[in-house]
């Protein structure tokens, strides 16, 4: 009897495989991606966190290759990924630069009387404007407005169409002075990592207010 029960089992065909993947099996394949992401997005703010928003990057080459290659990182793992939507419209806060005027504006400021407070990137997708906002608290603000094209999944062309120097009880109209294009090559509820046209990296956070002129 033992010996046709062993006969009968190995006999027996396999029933076929499913060629449908469970919702578990599909869940631990996404995981990896997601964690790479988040481990890369850490890396990142790590490297930045004591940068200064990046005047002290300027004198440390080795730390901004560094961020360099974590933004590239991040880059990479967002390959393709449509940044251009409603999600980009907000009051962006730089956290991290390389863009020199920028970051003369910010260390050079004392030397007017003042000090630089938030220096902002504000986007409507749906109205096609940009602000490029450098707040002198406690009510000074030199911005420049811009139009913008989106192009999916990642670029925004954008050109200058005037600047303004304000104080509490004056303001200083200039002129526009150029356009160009810029990639958000990374996005989510917090962050943004950007590429421009000039090879400038930039790096923001979504700010806990909405800035308006």
């Amino acid at each position: 009897m033992a010996a046709t029960l062993r006969y009968d089992i190995a006999a027996s065909p396999r029933p076929p495989r499913s060629r449908f993947r469970s919702p578990t099996c599909i869940l631990s394949f996404l995981r990896p991606a997601k964690s790479k992401s988040a481990r890369a997005k850490s890396d990142l703010l790590d490297l930045i966190t004591d940068q200064d928003r990046g005047l002290k990057t300027q004198s440390n080459p080795s730390r901004r290759a560094e961020i360099i290659s974590a933004i590239d990182t991040l880059a990479f793992l967002g390959e393709g990924t449509v940044t251009t939507g409603k999600s980009l419209s907000a009051t962006w806060r730089m956290l991290w630069t390389t863009e020199k005027e920028q970051l003369f504006i910010v260390k050079n400021a004392g030397l007017f009387g003042t000090e630089a407070g938030d220096v902002l990137q504000v986007i409507d997708v749906e109205n096609k404007r940009l602000n490029n906002v450098i707040t002198f608290p406690p009510s000074g603000v030199f911005f420049v407005r811009s139009t913008i094209e989106t192009e999916p999944p990642q670029r925004v062309n954008f050109k200058f169409t005037s600047a303004v120097l304000r104080g509490s009880s004056w303001e200083i109209p200039l002129p526009p002075f150029g356009q160009g294009w810029f990639e958000s090559v990374y996005l989510d509820d917090d962050i943004r990592v950007a590429k421009d046209i000039r090879g400038d990296y930039l790096v923001v956070e979504r700010a806990p207010y909405s800035w308006n002129e």
